[in-house]
């Protein structure tokens, strides 16, 4: 029997399964890739009696390939918030599928782990931008200030390291990344040795957002604000963290964070629904070719430059 875990390369793909291994240790083949790669099931080679963990890639996107490996007789848990589709009716299928706009795969995960490893949680949570729930989750199990600072910094960091339109603009492959975070029981471990994927993170992080400070929106008005990056590999690391500081910053509008793609004619999309209506993200992106997501925030990955403001009208008649 041969095992998969296929994972999103974000914060809440990587701290779901670093939780559920802590909790079922499993020798693995590793699927995964930047975060915006979330079509990685066709990857799986897997057969009758083979094991396949699914966290936090969107089945909309997978469906086909979950269709072939439960046809041919692989088991396959799967858990994630995204939008979804009527799932297969065959097969060993076992699915966690919650799309409450407060939630992401990590809560979900804990809370089939009754909370065993929360503190991962909290910081999957803290990193995906849901912080409302994340500050929910230190308040039920009293973790004291400090440490809830430490896990929101390290689960930005972590959602910060899987943005990029390829591996090579990462600064660690999420399998590198998750292996060596799942040595640790509790990520507050982390703190205390000087050169962890922490700090390593940290250093690179707060070199990238210098960056941002020079940035000024090309479209801004009450119901959105529109920004353009270069094509550079610190634009394409920040987008998304750039994105969820600027949903927290101003919690009544929605933003789009437009990153120049390498072929100059099309953008990387990032889009963040107004946190006071956390709705139709997914949505307005799935209206775009190669554009998908949640209720919270969605994205697209091949924007036409032609389609910019097309882009930004359809986010401003939505929310407006």
């Amino acid at each position: 029997m041969a095992n998969f875990d296929v994972f999103n390369g974000d914060a809440d793909g990587v701290l779901s399964l670093v939780q559920l291994r802590l909790a079922e240790p499993r020798e693995a083949t590793l699927v995964t890739g930047v975060k915006r790669n979330i079509a990685l099931l066709k990857n799986v080679d897997a057969d009758a009696g083979d094991q396949v963990t699914v966290l936090d890639i969107s089945a909309e996107k997978n469906i086909d390939a979950l269709q072939s490996l439960l046809s041919k007789g692989a088991a396959v848990f799967y858990a994630d918030h995204h939008r979804a589709p009527p799932l297969p009716e065959i097969g060993a299928l076992e699915a966690h599928i919650d799309l409450d706009p407060n939630t992401c795969t990590a809560l979900i995960i804990n809370d089939l782990l009754k909370g065993e490893f929360v503190l991962w949680a909290i910081a999957a949570a803290y990193g995906d931008n849901m912080i409302a729930s994340a500050d929910a989750l230190v308040a039920e199990h009293g973790v004291s200030t400090e440490d809830a600072l430490f896990l929101k910094d390290l689960g930005i960091l972590v959602n910060y390291n899987g943005y990029g339109a390829a591996l090579d603009d990462l600064h660690f492959d999420p399998a590198v990344l998750f292996k060596q975070l799942v040595q640790f029981k509790s990520p507050l471990q982390l703190r205390d040795q000087d050169n962890s994927v922490y700090w390593q993170l940290k250093r690179k992080y707060d070199q990238d957002m210098a960056h941002v400070n020079a940035l000024t929106p090309f479209s801004d008005n009450e119901v959105c604000a529109a920004f353009e990056l270069p094509n550079q590999p610190w634009a394409k690391r920040v987008s998304g963290v750039f994105g969820n500081d600027l949903a927290n910053a101003a919690p009544h509008r929605a933003h789009a964070v437009f990153t120049l793609n390498p072929d100059g004619n099309s953008y990387t999309v990032s889009l963040r629904a107004p946190l006071l209506n956390k709705q139709g993200a997914g949505d307005i992106c799935s209206g775009f070719e190669s554009g998908g997501g949640r209720a919270a925030a969605g994205g697209v990955n091949t924007l036409p430059i032609d389609q910019k403001m097309a882009f930004v009208e359809a986010v401003q008649q939505y929310y407006g």
